[in-house]
């Protein structure tokens, strides 16, 4: 493909480098996995610095489509899937709006006592039941993260609903309950034997765990979730701007 940038437009070119990287990653000698050519080279053959060239690198990393590693290089991201933490969405809709296929491998509902975690966050007696709602999703090639999911009695959850559904357009529409307000706690383990049969790795591998605790508009507990991501097909990418 041709590699080049119009020196006399008006497009900045940092905005001309990050075009020209989108179009690069599409070329099929890069799907493999294949870097792509190193800073150095690339800056010198588009006649621009290597900065200027970073920027539009930078941005791609951040929008998890380019994976860097130091004295190794940059390649495409691949079936790595990037989740930001601003402006969160279920995960149906997050992978919807990436144009990411969902597969659901397995889905399983029930009633059961709350442990104590659980019931501390959602200040209810240990001996009322909760919806519990497990779920095993990734992309047709196979699973890459396992959900499970508690949700407060008030919510209204009757265990009827078709959970194939996005979670919170289900709570909205159908119970009238807006999830408003998200904290997260994302941590590093290892997969037990249970987690490692799910996500298809061996036990003892590296995976992201991540807890969620979901409010309404009255900042009153409604979900209690805790996900496992495999940790070769998930990138977790936070965003926050500092106060002047």
């Amino acid at each position: 493909m041709k590699i080049s940038i119009d020196h006399k437009s008006p497009i900045p070119l940092h905005l001309q480098a990050e075009e020209l990287l989108r179009n690069m990653i599409k070329d099929p000698q890069y799907a493999d996995g294949k870097l792509l050519p190193n800073e150095v080279d690339l800056a010198k053959q588009l006649a621009i610095s290597r900065t200027t060239l970073r920027h539009a690198i930078n941005k791609l990393v951040y929008d998890g489509l380019l994976i860097r590693k130091k004295g190794v290089g940059t390649k495409v991201a691949g079936v790595e899937v990037s989740s930001r933490s601003n402006n969160w969405l279920s995960f149906s809709q997050e992978m919807q709006a990436r144009g990411i296929p969902v597969k659901n491998f397995e889905l399983h509902i029930s009633w059961v006592l709350p442990e104590g975690p659980v019931a501390n966050f959602f200040e209810i007696a240990p001996d009322k039941k909760v919806l519990k709602l497990e779920r095993l999703r990734g992309r047709q090639e196979g699973p890459f993260v396992y959900f499970v999911s508690y949700f407060h009695p008030r919510v209204g959850l009757t265990g009827e609903e078709d959970f194939k559904r996005p979670l919170y357009e289900i709570l909205e529409t159908d119970h009238s309950v807006i999830a408003d307000l998200s904290k997260e706690e994302i941590s590093a383990r290892v997969a037990d034997k249970t987690i490692a049969a799910k996500l298809e790795v061996e036990s003892g591998s590296p995976i992201l765990f991540r807890k969620r605790f979901v409010f309404d508009r009255g900042d009153r507990p409604i979900e209690y979730n805790l996900g496992y991501y495999r940790a070769d097909s998930f990138i977790y990418t936070t965003e926050s701007r500092r106060e002047q």
